[in-house]
């Protein structure tokens, strides 16, 4: 059985036990969660495809990780202005991991 979720303005496909890396969702280590913006579930009993989203269904995942990513560096130059900027980023995450997909 697997589901596509949205969360974070991005689409995961999760199966019961898998871990995911989404946007900073708020919480704490060992919370649940409950997502139901779910657009799609497949199981033994068929696919059932959201329009857009699958009435009654949803994701209960454990919250495993708060984080942030690597840190990118943003370089703006503009040629023979002397111009130079430069700019860090790490983007927070949560890790989840999926313990249960429900459907109506």
């Amino acid at each position: 059985m697997y589901a596509i979720i949205e969360t974070g303005g991005k689409q995961y496909r999760v199966e019961t036990g898998s871990t995911i890396q989404v946007e900073k969702l708020p919480g704490e280590v060992g919370t649940l969660v409950e997502l139901d913006h779910v657009r799609l579930v497949h199981s033994d009993n068929g696919l059932l495809i959201g329009q857009p989203l699958v009435q009654g269904a949803k994701v209960t995942a454990e919250i495993v990780q708060q984080g942030r990513t690597r840190s990118i560096i943003v370089f703006k130059k503009k040629r023979r202005k002397n111009y130079r900027r430069t700019h860090g980023h790490r983007q927070p995450y949560t890790k989840l991991l999926v313990k249960d997909i429900t459907t109506a």
